[in-house]
This record gives C-alpha cells, sequence and structure tokens, in this order.
C-alpha cells in the first residue's frame, strides 16, 4: 500500500508518460505517488518475453522511438540510448513481371540508382529529395515547440515560414501534395504511409486525421528518423522507472484506480488491490490514461469513442527469408522498414474495403528487423546461431471489422494474418513459416494482436494506439497552456490523449509536469 496518504501529486498510470512526468515532479522536491494497475509499469513501451522458453526479449507493442526529445534523456539523466537505422526503407514489387524494388539509404548515389531503376528516370528522386527537405525544415521548427506551451496556429505557422509547406501538410489532404509531386504509385504509396500508422483514413480525408499523423511521423527530432531503442522498449520505460525513484517518487503496481473526486484545489483517488481498496489525496492528479478513461474516474461525460486500424505481429526467426529480389540482401531489406502492399493503389482500396465492413483482400503492412541492428535483445545462443525478430504493423483494419464474439474475433484475426503473411510471401524466395523458429511446445514463434487484443490487454480505446485522433501541435479554444488541462484546474491528462500526445515521446509527461510546477 502507499507510504502516505496525502502526496503533492498522485499520477494514475505507470506508462512512460506517466514516469517522465513523476521523474521531473520528484526531481523538483514534490511528493510524488504512482499508482499502476498492472504488475509491472512500462504500459504499452515494454519489453517481454512472448514465446515459451525463448530467449528473446521483444518491444511487444510499440518499438521504434522519434519522437522522444533527446532533453528529456539529458535532464532526467536516463541511462538509454538508440540507433540509427543504416537504411530508411525497401518496397518490393513486380515490375513488367520482374521482381525489383526501391531501396531507400546506404547514400545519396546509392539511393538515387534505386529510383531510377525502378523509375526509368531521376525525376521522383528528385522530388523526393525537394520534398523531404521540406519536411525537414518543419521538422526542425515545429520540433522544438513540442515541449514550450503550445503557440497558436498564426505563431506556429510564423515560425515554420514557408506558406507552401504550411499549406501542404496542415490545410490541405495529404493526397494533394502526394500526387502533384510524385508520379510513380509505388513512390506515392511510401510517402503516403506515414500518413496511415494507426489511422484509418483516405489520402484525401477531409478531416486531415492523415495530416496531423503524418506530420507527427516526419518531425521527430527534428528530423523525422526513426531509431531503434538499446536494449528493447522496455529499456527505456526500466530507465524512467529507476530515474523516478531515485528522484524519491514511490510507484506502487497492482493499484488500480477506480475513482477520482476534485474540487479544483484538493483531489482524492480511490484505488483497489488485489487485497484491497483504499484512498489517497492530493493537490494535484495526472491522468496517463486515456480520455475515456479520465472520465470513467471523474464521472464526466466521456469523449466521442475512439478506434484503432492496425495490426501488430511480432516473429521470431530461425533466419531471414530469401527474396525474389537478389539485387537486395534481406540484412539491407529488413533492416529498414519494408513495405508490403503499400502501393499507392494499393492503400486506396484496403481502404475502400475496410470501409465497407471487409477485411482488405491485400491487407498492406511494413516490417521491420529490431536485431540487425540491436542484436542484445536476443540470448547469446540464439544470436550466435543467427536469429533474428521481426515485427510486422498491418494498415487500414479498423476495430469494427473484429466486432462480435470472442471466437469470431479470433476467427477474423487468424484470417487477417493469414492474408498479411500472404502478401508477404508474394515477395520472398521462401515462404515466411519456414523460416519460423519454435518455442518450447513446438510452436512457430509468432503472435498477432487486433485493436480488441490492445483495448482488453493495454485498455486502449477501441485499440487505438494514440489514444484518440491526433491533434495538431497548437491551441485551439479547447487547449489550455500545455494542451494537458482538463475541465478540473487540479486534474491534467498526462497520457497519448493530450495535445501533442502519441507514439513513445515522454512529451505529455513533460508538459503536465511543467504544468504543475506553473512554468
Amino acid at each position: 500500500m502507499p507510504a502516505q496518504q496525502v502526496y503533492d501529486t498522485v499520477i494514475v498510470g505507470g506508462g512512460h508518460n506517466g514516469l517522465v512526468a513523476a521523474a521531473y515532479l520528484a526531481r523538483a522536491g514534490q511528493s510524488v505517488l504512482v499508482l499502476e494497475r498492472l504488475d509491472h509499469t512500462g504500459g504499452a513501451a515494454v519489453s517481454t518475453r512472448p514465446f515459451e522458453g525463448v530467449d528473446a526479449r521483444l518491444s511487444r507493442y510499440s518499438y521504434l522511438v522519434s519522437l522522444l526529445p533527446q532533453k528529456i534523456v539529458d535532464e532526467l539523466g536516463l541511462r538509454f540510448a538508440v540507433r540509427k537505422r543504416n537504411v530508411s526503407s525497401y518496397t518490393p514489387v513486380v515490375r513488367d513481371g520482374r521482381p525489383t524494388g526501391l531501396l531507400v539509404g546506404g547514400g545519396e548515389e546509392r539511393t538515387r540508382a534505386a529510383f531510377r531503376r525502378l523509375t526509368g528516370s531521376d525525376a521522383e528522386y528528385a522530388a523526393w529529395e525537394e520534398f523531404y527537405g521540406m519536411t525537414r525544415r518543419v521538422a526542425e521548427r515545429v520540433f522544438p515547440t513540442l515541449t514550450e506551451p503550445l503557440p497558436t496556429a498564426a505563431a506556429l505557422r510564423e515560425r515554420v515560414g514557408d506558406d507552401a509547406a504550411w499549406r501542404a501538410l496542415f490545410e490541405e489532404p495529404i493526397g494533394v501534395a502526394v500526387e502533384e509531386r510524385f508520379a510513380d504509385d509505388l513512390v506515392r504509396g511510401v510517402v503516403l504511409t506515414d500518413a496511415l500508422i494507426g489511422t484509418f483514413a483516405d489520402a484525401h480525408d477531409p478531416s486531415l486525421a492523415q495530416n496531423r499523423c503524418f506530420l507527427y511521423h516526419v518531425i521527430g527530432g527534428g528530423t523525422g528518423d526513426w531509431d531503434v531503442p538499446v536494449g528493447g522498449m522496455g529499456a527505456f520505460t526500466d530507465a524512467l522507472a529507476d530515474a523516478a525513484r531515485a528522484a524519491g517518487a514511490e510507484i506502487v503496481t497492482g493499484h488500480e484506480a477506480t475513482a477520482l473526486r476534485t474540487d479544483g484545489r484538493a483531489a482524492e483517488v480511490d484505488f483497489r488491490t488485489g487485497t484491497g481498496e483504499g484512498t489517497v489525496a492530493a493537490r494535484h492528479v495526472l491522468v496517463n490514461a486515456s480520455p475515456q478513461a479520465l472520465a470513467a474516474l471523474t464521472g464526466d461525460a466521456p469523449p466521442p469513442p475512439a478506434e484503432g486500424a492496425q495490426l501488430k505481429v511480432n516473429m521470431l526467426l530461425t533466419r531471414l527469408p530469401r527474396l525474389r529480389d537478389t539485387s537486395v540482401d534481406p540484412r539491407e531489406a529488413f533492416a529498414g522498414t519494408f513495405h508490403i502492399g503499400e502501393g499507392y493503389g494499393e492503400l486506396a482500396a484496403a481502404y475502400a474495403q475496410a470501409l465497407s465492413g471487409q477485411l482488405p483482400a491485400a491487407p498492406p503492412s511494413e516490417i521491420y528487423c529490431h536485431s540487425l541492428t540491436d542484436p542484445s535483445i536476443l540470448g547469446p545462443d540464439l544470436a550466435a546461431r543467427g536469429h533474428q525478430t521481426l515485427t510486422l504493423f498491418g494498415l487500414h483494419t479498423p476495430a469494427r471489422l473484429f466486432a462480435g464474439a470472442a471466437d469470431q474475433h479470433d476467427k477474423t484475426r487468424e484470417e487477417l494474418l493469414a492474408a498479411t503473411l500472404a502478401q508477404l510471401d508474394a515477395h520472398l524466395a521462401e515462404p515466411i513459416a519456414d523460416c519460423l523458429a519454435t518455442d518450447a511446445q513446438g510452436r512457430p514463434c509468432i503472435e498477432a494482436k487486433t485493436p480488441l487484443d490492445l483495448e482488453r490487454d493495454l485498455r486502449l480505446p477501441g485499440g487505438n494506439i494514440f489514444h484518440r485522433a491526433l491533434a495538431f501541435p497548437y491551441a485551439d479554444a479547447s487547449t489550455g497552456r500545455w494542451g494537458v488541462e482538463t475541465a478540473h484546474a487540479n486534474v491534467l491528462l498526462c497520457g497519448a490523449g493530450a495535445v501533442r500526445g502519441g507514439g513513445v515521446s515522454g512529451i505529455p509527461g513533460h508538459n503536465a509536469a511543467m504544468a504543475v510546477l506553473g512554468l
């Protein structure tokens, strides 16, 4: 049970954002209690051994790092590192009956040659360089604002200082920019994928949900790079928990918050454990959970429902599969993002099918191999024998497709997994099933998680990895100074559902701590 009955701040939820807030506030001299429902901290940013008897620690849910500001790592003194990927992406395709593909990485000349080989000229490469030069300039200007008080839209636009870039990313559907700049269907699709991660939308969706998703995927670190967490994602949250405890924060697991009462100046949080119930009081309460969970705690009206739209698959292989495109080494193809079925037309077709209530016939997805960049997640014996991990993220699979009884959900998951792996196999010289390792019971080392699995396991509303639709990183009538404020003056939302939330960033945790400290 908690050591005290009254704290300066109680944090509901021990995911990475809650731990960031706890570390900052405890370092500022506050008494801090973190209540975590599960028997471990980390939330969706954890490493685990999902396969019985196999010494491989996989980043089971979230798996790459882009949005984490270096200032958080430095200010909290975290013992945590990331590694760059040598290859950005590889996208296989069959052209004129011949297996080929687009490898982005390995230097400017090699990438230029890959574009020329695929498209027959340098035009698409030139457009690629111009487009991502634009996004990088936007990233350099926007990313530093994420840990500052929210700017107005006008102030952020002035900071971007490029009207064409602002129009392309903030005002017009991203499909307009993609179609204006690129002609090749495959290249268009590779660009669009960053707009669709966990986001069920069309390239021309008038809501601009796809633009907001795209923005968050290209501004990380001021570069847009997606890096590999050394030791797996759990290494990050373990370092955060260590930093929070070292600063004096108290973290209790197996404690589920059940209610929150506040008059705007003082608050009480009820909780239950496996052996009893209790209540703690605090001046501030930070909720590192979804807006729906916050409403359930306070008794306020819940926000509109959220819906996730992804399939997450973890695999352990005895070896990387051979490719039909023999011009590319599998160790390069899988080191970056391996795009499958993500041509522009294929993405549009998959979206239309899912929108009509059907599983996509050719599910789009993307894969990467953590262990190629960071083999430390494998036990010495597995590493010596050449085992590798694969992480697959499927698109355009909204939670609605899995509704129904448990047996129907499981059947739909297996059907989608089989169709997704068939899309991968179409570009391999051997079935991926032949490369799968087996666990202690002789079962293939593969697991798949639907949005409803994530809702059950992690309480993500509708399985939405962002808790709700992402927001542009500027203030409007519904936001406060930091984007973490709620209807209650001393209750703040420090999870992914805050403005500038989503992804493994620690930004909502940092911003909620700054709000508590009056900065």
